[in-house]
């Protein structure tokens, strides 16, 4: 049977806000917690949406969130932290502490299901934190003796926030692009598809106590993946892949770089490991999975040119 209400964590987030829209489509009631409610303020104009002012990381407000639920969703992952052990202290609060409390304070509070996003690669022995902190907030949730569905997707790409953009805007600035993990592979996945996906689950009795890998039918590699982006916005760039030192000192200027961090030698580490299903993977629940070659434009829009001069100067690579 289908949740009446769904506590979202994570909701305001890039996933979470494509699974409280097909929530919404459901009338489904969400609880979507925020410490920064202006983060939140595209779901307010959904029906059936409670956006509530609370700390999850609060054991105290975080139990009190549990009232009334059917079900919880976690959407909550970051990609950098702080260096530590095992894995950092950024990595061990969102990724570890938080499942554990989450799937703790629904056992507690009766609210049997729990659906729960991972990333896909995540294992104890994996060379980077953040896989190995994504295997260690599993197994909390399995552990924990809830109703539990583990998702693990790929790389996830959509309108608004395609990890693409982050090329898009380094091939708009220099005529050569120097690549770190060139030859990693990904199968990215649409995060329409990882959305329905963790809904379908929300009602789906085979889901429970499942681990779902969520890739795209394609794989890529990172310098495939690169190009696609330059002849998307039309700024095709000579990419050239960096050896292990070269690519180490690219990812540690771009960690210590001013303003956000792009990229961590935590991340690539990540990429040691190539982020793809096994042969033959598809998505669950018979979903046919949405091809990125067919929505990169849609992904990277605002990045392509506006009139036919500029088009122009972007082929001429000025």
């Amino acid at each position: 049977m289908f949740p009446n209400t769904v506590l979202l964590i994570g909701g305001s987030g890039f996933v979470g806000s494509h699974v409280a829209s097909l929530l919404a489509e459901r009338n489904v009631r969400m609880v979507v917690p925020t410490r920064r409610r202006d983060r939140a303020k595209h779901l307010i104009l959904l029906p059936m949406v409670d956006v509530v002012d609370a700390d999850v990381h609060d054991p105290v407000q975080l139990a009190r969130l549990m009232h009334g639920v059917d079900a919880v969703v976690n959407c909550v992952g970051i990609l950098h932290s702080r260096s530590g052990q095992p894995w950092g202290r950024d990595f061990e609060r969102a990724h570890v502490a938080l499942p554990r409390a989450v799937a703790a304070a629904a056992q507690a509070a009766g609210v049997r299901r729990v659906v729960h996003v991972s990333a896909l690669g995540a294992a104890d022995n994996a060379p980077s934190g953040y896989l190995r902190s994504k295997a260690a907030g599993e197994t909390a949730v399995r552990a924990s003796g809830v109703d539990w569905t583990v998702f693990r997707p790929s790389l996830i790409y959509g309108n608004g926030q395609c990890f693409l953009r982050l090329f898009a805007s380094l091939l708009k600035k220099f005529p050569v692009m120097p690549l770190a993990g060139a030859d990693t592979r990904y199968q990215p996945v649409s995060v329409r598809d990882v959305a329905r996906c963790i809904v379908h689950a929300l009602g789906s009795e085979e889901a429970i106590g499942q681990t779902y890998s969520l890739c795209g039918p394609r794989v890529y590699t990172m310098r495939e993946l690169v190009k696609m982006t330059g002849r998307a916005i039309g700024s095709e760039r000579c990419v050239i892949g960096l050896p292990g030192p070269l690519a180490q000192l690219q990812a540690l200027a771009l960690e210590l770089a001013p303003g956000p961090t792009l990229m961590s030698r935590d991340n690539l580490r990540s990429m040691q490991v190539d982020s793809v299903c096994e042969a033959g993977c598809s998505l669950p629940f018979g979903f046919a999975p949405a091809i990125l070659d067919n929505e990169i434009a849609d992904c990277l829009v605002d990045f392509r040119p506006t009139d036919r001069f500029e088009l122009a100067r972007s082929r001429a690579h000025r």
